[in-house]
């Protein structure tokens, strides 16, 4: 580390220094005795400049107040068919981790309908799978590797990307502008397997508006990936949908025991039985009654919101140019709880 980004740090300590203690006690959450790591993360994420780092972080802990995301592993989405809604058309899991002893998160972008359930479920889903990565699975790992483990490898299935996917554009705006304001530098690399045509011609666009930081950390593998990621990790940790040599990948096909979307799956088993039991050691009735969270994300103009608009632009010419329709954007409608 050299003396201009130990002198940032120090800054930046500074003045968390003279933040309240609700906003510091907040932040043991985030850091998980990781301090000046996490720090980095928000120095990275605003380019090592100071005050706008600072202002990134101070809006992070006060979204977690406002939102009650120290308390949201405490809070199961109720009745038990309706999270396994959530899992069967929100398709995420832990496949298991690389050699290095990062997590590998796999995501079914292709083949997620997002349409069984409503938005706050679907993003309050994502934020406790974050938090529950952030608060067990990396710890663990660290206590495992005798090392700090502070990030996760992602594995993106393309498989089933079709134009219909401009109808879940506001979620994944909202689910983009979460992660990229208050997870920061939390993924090491993204891996992109199965990809379509459709994919192909956007990324081509896309590309280009890509921080230089961010378009590092995104490979796109040939065919389902396979031999490519078993030079990062074991097969056992490899997503179900990569473990083929050939090109393509089936939801249908692939489902059974290592079917890592599955809520039978042991991480998902895992999760939720964590989040039941953190729920009982609290009074959640008047919350759970209420609704309260999620309250609806405020959209601003990140680099994740610029992409998802760039997409939409590039899948209507696509869209425009095969003769195909789809809902109007507009129709859609996002409303806080």
């Amino acid at each position: 580390m050299d003396v201009a980004s130990q002198d940032a740090i120090k800054q930046l300590s500074a003045r968390l220094d003279q933040v309240d203690e609700q906003l510091k006690a907040t932040f043991q959450n985030v850091h998980q005795g990781y301090p000046t790591t996490t720090m980095m993360r928000y120095l990275k994420a605003r380019e090592w400049c100071v005050p706008k780092a600072y202002k990134m972080l101070v809006d992070c802990l006060n979204w977690r107040i406002q939102n009650h995301i120290d308390d949201i592993l405490k809070k199961p989405i109720l009745p038990a068919d309706l999270y396994r809604v959530v899992r069967d058309s929100q398709l995420v899991g832990l496949s298991g981790y690389s050699k290095e002893g990062l997590p590998v998160f796999a995501i079914g972008v292709g083949l997620s309908t997002l349409d069984k359930a409503s938005v706050n479920h679907y993003v309050q889903s994502h934020i406790q799978i974050n938090e529950y990565r952030d608060r067990v699975i990396l710890p663990a790992a660290t206590k495992k590797n005798g090392r700090h483990i502070g990030k996760c490898v992602k594995v993106l299935d393309m498989t089933g990307l079709k134009l219909s996917a401009l109808s879940h554009i506001k979620l994944m705006t909202i689910i983009t502008t979460i992660d990229d304001l208050n997870y920061p530098e939390k993924t090491q690399t993204y891996y992109v397997v199965n990809a379509p045509y459709v994919f192909s011609a956007c990324w081509k666009v896309v590309k280009p508006l890509l921080q230089e930081r961010t378009r590092r950390k995104i490979q796109i593998l040939p065919g389902c990936g396979r031999d490519e990621l078993l030079k990062i990790m074991d097969y056992d940790s490899l997503p179900h949908f990569c473990r083929r040599e050939s090109y393509g990948s089936s939801r249908i096909s692939s489902a059974g025991a290592d079917d890592c979307y599955s809520l039978d799956y042991p991480f998902h088993q895992q999760l939720y039985n964590y989040i039941k039991q953190q729920a009982l050691s609290q009074e959640y009735a008047t919350l759970l009654k209420q609704g309260c969270f999620p309250r609806e994300a405020a959209i601003v103009d990140t680099e994740g919101t610029k992409v998802v608009k760039k997409l939409e632009s590039e899948l209507h010419k696509v869209r425009d140019l095969n003769g195909l329709t789809h809902p109007p954007l507009n129709c859609l409608r996002i409303s806080g709880a």
